[in-house]
């Protein structure tokens, strides 16, 4: 008896769309695709006027923590930021506290 074997189509570049709340978790994400979706994450978060949202990386080795804390230390969006607390994810989570949006100067 012969077995077909079947693939599914690889989609690059594909645009996956996420629902904006006060968290997001990364676990499915890879990590060099992180910088750029906390990025798009946080300023549509501020938009929305959020405050201050808890990001879940996970506790592991700690290396996808490194990236969001080093992304968070330079991000404008941010005004600080520091590990949860126990009942929110402990070290697995950061909590971001972001910055107000700046309004357009009126002409």
């Amino acid at each position: 008896m012969r077995h077909a074997l079947y693939a599914m189509p690889v989609i690059q570049n594909m645009v996956v769309r996420i629902p904006i709340e006060d968290w997001i978790d990364l676990h499915t994400f890879s990590p060099k695709e992180i910088p750029s979706l906390l990025e798009e994450y946080l300023l549509e978060c501020q938009k929305k006027g959020f405050k201050e949202v808890r990001i879940i990386h996970g506790k592991g080795k700690g290396v996808q923590m490194n990236i969001v804390h080093s992304f968070l230390s330079k991000s404008p969006l941010v005004e600080s930021f520091e590990l949860a607390p126990p009942e929110a994810g402990s070290w697995g989570a950061t909590i971001a506290v972001l910055n107000e949006m700046k309004s357009k100067p009126e002409k």
